[in-house]
C-alpha cells in the first residue's frame, strides 16, 4: 500500500462525495486506500455513502474530537507507506499524484508537502505556504499584508507555481511518510481545530526533516465549508495560536511570547465586537 488517504468529515456530505471521486479519478499507478473519519456530524445522510462507496474505509466516532485527534484515529488504521491528510472540501484535479509519490520519495529526510490549493474563484490560497510564526511575520498576519518578495509569513519569496523547501503547509493537503507521523506522535490533540498543522510542520522540522511545498499542481479547496464564523471559532482558532506560543515561545524566548501574546489578544478582542 503506497498511499492512506485519511479524510475527516463533519458535516458537508456533497463536497465529501465529490472529493472522493476526484481520488478515485485520479489516483492512478500506484495502490491506495480511502479512511473516512466522521466527526459525529449531526445529519446522519453521509452515511449514504458507505454503500456507494464500498471500497472506503468509513470510521464513524461517537463525538466531536476535532480534527487532531479525528486525523490520528485515521492513521492508526492506515496501511500505506505515506499518509494524505485531505479536507473534505477539496478536489484533486489531475493525474499528478505518481509524479508527487516520485519526487518524495527521492528526497533525503523526507518529511511533508503540501499542494497548490485555489479556491473556486481559481484565486491562489496563501496559506499553502507558510513560515513558522514568529514576531515580525505573525505582526504581518495579524495586521497586515507584505506585498514584496521578502520571507514572510506568507513565504512571498517561493513562487506560487514553483516547487522549494518551505516551513509550514496546510493540513487541508498534507503528504508525509507514515513512519514520520507516527515518529511524530501525529498532531498534538490539545489543538481542537486550527493551528494544528503548523504545530506538526514545525515538529517535524525540529526532528532533522525536510518540508516541501509543490506549487507545479494544484487542488480546489472550497475553504471552511463545514465552519461557522461565530464566537466558538474565533475562541478556537485564537486559542490555537495560544497554544502555539505558549509550547514554543513561553519559555524559549519570553520577550516574543509577551508581544505575540498582546498581539493575539488585541486581535480576537476586535474580531469579536465584529461578529457581536
Amino acid at each position: 500500500m503506497k498511499v492512506s488517504v485519511i479524510i475527516v468529515h463533519y458535516q458537508v456530505k456533497d463536497l465529501l462525495r465529490n472529493c472522493i471521486l476526484s481520488i478515485k479519478k485520479y489516483f492512478q499507478g500506484f495502490e491506495y486506500e480511502i479512511i473516512v473519519v466522521d466527526n459525529n456530524s449531526p445529519d446522519s445522510t453521509w452515511k449514504s455513502l458507505i454503500s456507494e462507496f464500498p471500497e472506503v474505509d468509513f470510521l464513524a466516532l461517537d463525538k466531536n474530537y476535532g480534527f487532531s485527534k479525528a486525523n490520528n484515529i485515521g492513521v492508526k488504521s492506515a496501511k500505506g507507506e505515506y499518509v494524505y491528510i485531505l479536507n473534505p472540501d477539496t478536489e484533486i484535479e489531475g493525474d499528478y499524484f505518481q509524479e508527487i509519490l516520485d519526487f518524495a520519495d527521492n528526497q533525503e529526510k523526507f518529511g511533508a508537502l503540501g499542494l497548490r490549493m485555489h479556491n473556486l474563484k481559481g484565486e491562489f490560497l496563501p496559506e499553502s505556504k507558510r513560515s513558522v510564526p514568529a514576531l515580525i511575520n505573525s505582526f504581518e498576519k495579524l495586521f497586515t499584508t507584505f506585498n514584496n518578495n521578502s520571507k514572510t509569513y506568507y513565504r512571498n519569496d517561493v513562487d506560487e507555481f514553483g516547487i522549494a523547501e518551505v516551513e509550514i503547509m496546510t493540513g487541508a493537503n498534507l503528504l508525509l511518510k507514515r513512519s514520520v507521523y507516527e515518529e511524530v506522535g501525529g498532531f498534538d490533540e490539545r489543538y481542537f481545530m486550527y493551528g494544528e498543522d503548523i504545530d506538526l510542520c514545525y515538529t517535524i522540522l525540529r526532528k532533522g526533516y525536510k518540508n516541501f511545498y509543490y506549487g507545479k499542481y494544484s487542488l480546489l479547496h472550497y475553504k471552511g465549508e463545514s465552519t461557522v464564523k461565530d464566537k466558538v471559532y474565533l475562541d478556537r482558532f485564537f486559542g490555537a495560536m495560544n497554544i502555539f506560543i505558549g509550547k514554543y515561545y513561553k519559555r524559549q524566548k519570553p520577550f516574543q511570547y509577551l508581544l505575540m501574546k498582546i498581539g493575539l489578544k488585541l486581535t480576537h478582542s476586535l474580531e469579536s465586537r465584529k461578529i457581536k
